[in-house]
């Protein structure tokens, strides 16, 4: 694929994350998906911002909305499909689902339903990075919802202790399922990450891939010269409910005059001259993943014991 500059391909593959998902929520009334959905729809432009900057070896650890880390990582979209069919020639063997995507191969780590139980694992990696003196980057990403929990606090004192090369990820969409922030949090996420001694940067763009990709490989090029620990938070959005394919603005807990107000500002809806470039090309891959997944066979009993330690 050429494209004829950087813009370009941050939204070509945030566009691909895009269509990949409406193709989701067209088969989720079909039960062919085997597994409950935590779709990316609105936050696409994050996910593709920071993994723009990070080296296969570089190792990534996303939360239970983790479709668009898997996708701009670089984890293959046939064996996506099929994880999300359930079949054996899914990424995890048809085990995972959704929530529990992984492409080692490529660095996307294993994402987990449990609010927070990826940030202590990312903290691990990190700490083996700076032990083995492996050239590398560990990236944790989470909710601003993760940041109720105490795994997360207890991991960013410890990556602050011991300086680990690492960069914190918070991708704050105001809603941890249904409830806003300012009914959960006493203290300001980047306020509390400075007084670990964290480096705090905080994006207010989370539409845009470009604005992203300039924070966060900013601090990725920190990270690798000086192999000291990094903390960003990123405004985005969500566009559905926080499981499953539908809207959710007539539940209460927010509007659809708010949910317009961030479409205005998406470049996926408005930026009709690249869509209508890529949109056929990108949507004839996405069916082959999809009949690669039909077609592909289901485990079997052999398989029931396979990955288990």
């Amino acid at each position: 694929m050429n494209f004829t500059n950087l813009y370009e391909e941050l939204f070509y593959k945030a566009l691909r994350i895009r269509l990949v998902e409406e193709k989701i929520i067209e088969l989720y009334p079909t039960d062919k998906v085997q597994s409950p959905v935590h779709l990316s729809i609105g936050q696409e432009a994050v996910a593709v911002g920071v993994c723009q900057e990070l080296k296969a070896t570089d190792l990534i650890f996303p939360n239970n909305r983790g479709h668009a880390y898997y996708l701009a990582k670089g984890g293959d979209l046939k064996e996506f499909f099929a994880e999300l069919y359930g079949k054996r020639t899914g990424c995890c063997g048809g085990k995972g689902g959704s929530m529990h995507l992984a492409a080692p191969e490529v660095g996307l780590m294993g994402a987990s339903a449990l609010v927070a139980s990826t940030i202590p694992h990312a903290v691990g990696a990190a700490m083996a990075a700076k032990k083995l003196g492996k050239d590398q980057i560990i990236i944790a990403v989470f909710g601003d919802g993760a940041t109720d929990e105490g795994v997360y606090h207890e991991s960013i004192n410890f990556a602050a202790l011991h300086k680990l090369p690492m960069i914190f990820v918070c991708e704050n969409n105001d809603l941890a399922v249904n409830t806003r922030t300012s009914a959960r949090q006493a203290y300001k996420i980047l306020d509390h990450a400075v007084s670990y001694g964290l480096p705090a940067h905080y994006c207010a763009e989370g539409h845009d891939m470009l604005m992203v990709y300039q924070a966060f490989s900013a601090l990725a090029i920190e990270v690798r010269a000086t192999r000291l620990p990094q903390y960003i938070e990123i405004r985005t959005f969500r566009y559905l409910e926080h499981v499953g394919v539908n809207d959710d603005y007539n539940a209460g807990y927010r509007s659809i005059n708010e949910i317009s107000e961030w479409k205005q500002k998406d470049p996926l809806i408005f930026e009709t001259k690249l869509i209508d470039k890529h949109k056929a090309s990108i949507e004839e891959e996405i069916e082959e993943a999809v009949m690669f997944a039909e077609n592909s066979p289901w485990p079997q009993a052999e398989d029931l014991l396979t990955d288990v330690i």
